[in-house]
C-alpha cells in the first residue's frame, strides 16, 4: 500500500540520527516536505541534503534544543509565521532520559525529563495545531517506549515520563479528533540505535558480562529473536501519518517483535 503525502509538510524531532532520521527519510520518500528539528546545525544540514525528493520537495531544518522547551516552541512559531505555512504532521521524538533505579533519581532528573519530553511535545503541539485545524488534516505522532505498557527495569525516570506523555496524547487525541487531527504513539522495543548501544554498554560496565551475553539474554525476551531496525519503527510512523490511518487515534502501538507482555 502506498501512503501518498506529497501535499503535506512534516516536522520531525530528533531527526539527525536513529529513529528520528529514519522517520524523516520515510516521510520524505512518501512525498512529504520535511523540516528536521534538532540541535546540531551541521548534522541537520547534512541529513536534510540527503533526504529523498520524489516529488521535488525542498526540505529544510530548524535548530533548537528539546531541553529548552520555551525556546523550542518559539523557534517553530517564528518559522510558521515567517513562512506563512503549516505543518500537517508532527513527529515528537527526542532522546530518552538516562537509566537507573527510580529511587536514585533526583527531583531535578524528573523535572528535566518532563521538560524535554512532555512540555516540549505540548508546546510543539500548541504551535502546529492551528494550522492543522485550518487544513482539516493533522497527524501528531509521539515516538516513546513500550514502557507505557510494561515498565522497563532500570529506566525509572524514563518509565514515569513516557507514561505521562502517553496520557497526555490520549487526552489530546480526544480533544482533536473532530477536527480531522489524530494523535497516536509508536512504542519502539529494543531497536538498534545509539541509545540501545549505550544501554548495553552500561550493562557491560555494571555486570562485567560480555556484550554478546547481554544481547543473548535480551533476545530471549523477544519472540522475533532479533532486535528491531529504525526503519521498521519509521514504517509504522509513516502509516499513522498517512490518509489510510484517518480513523486511528488515541492508540499506543508497540513495534517490538512481540516483546511487550501486555495487550
Amino acid at each position: 500500500m502506498n501512503f501518498p503525502l506529497s501535499s503535506r509538510r512534516a516536522l520531525v524531532g530528533g531527526s539527525t540520527q536513529g529513529i528520528g532520521r529514519a522517520v524523516a527519510e520515510a516521510l520524505a520518500a512518501q512525498g512529504a516536505t520535511v523540516t528536521l528539528l534538532a540541535r546540531d546545525a551541521a548534522r541537520l544540514a547534512e541529513v536534510a541534503a540527503a533526504l529523498p525528493t520524489p516529488a521535488g520537495q525542498q526540505h529544510d531544518f530548524l535548530v533548537a534544543d528539546f531541553s529548552d522547551p520555551e525556546a523550542l516552541g518559539a523557534t517553530v512559531r517564528q518559522y510558521l509565521s515567517a513562512s506563512d505555512t503549516a505543518f500537517h504532521i508532527l513527529v515528537n521524538n527526542t532522546g530518552g532520559p538516562a537509566g537507573g533505579p527510580i529511587l536514585q533519581a533526583t527531583p531535578a532528573d524528573f523535572r528535566a525529563a518532563f521538560e524535554q519530553h512532555l512540555v516540549a511535545n505540548h508546546l510543539l503541539a500548541q504551535a502546529v495545531v492551528p494550522g492543522m485545524k485550518a487544513a482539516g488534516f493533522g497527524r501528531i505522532i509521539n515516538v516513546i517506549s513500550t514502557s507505557v505498557k510494561v515498565p522497563i527495569a532500570g529506566l525509572g525516570v524514563s518509565n514515569t515520563t513516557r507514561g505521562a506523555v502517553a496520557s497526555w496524547a490520549k487526552t489530546l487525541a480526544n480533544e482533536l479528533a473532530a477536527d480531522g487531527i489524530t494523535v497516536n504513539n509508536v512504542l519502539p522495543g529494543a531497536t538498534v540505535t545509539q541509545r540501545h548501544t549505550s544501554l548495553i554498554e552500561k550493562k557491560v560496565a555494571q555486570t562485567g558480562q560480555s556484550t554478546e551475553a547481554i544481547e543473548a539474554d535480551m533476545l530471549k525476551t523477544i519472540p522475533a529473536r532479533r532486535f528491531g531496525q529504525a526503519e521498521e519503527v519509521a514504517a509504522a510512523v509513516a502509516f499513522l501519518a498517512s490518509p489510510a490511518a484517518s480513523y486511528i487515534t488515541g492508540t499506543s502501538t508497540p513495534v517490538d517483535g512481540g516483546r511487550t507482555g501486555a495487550l
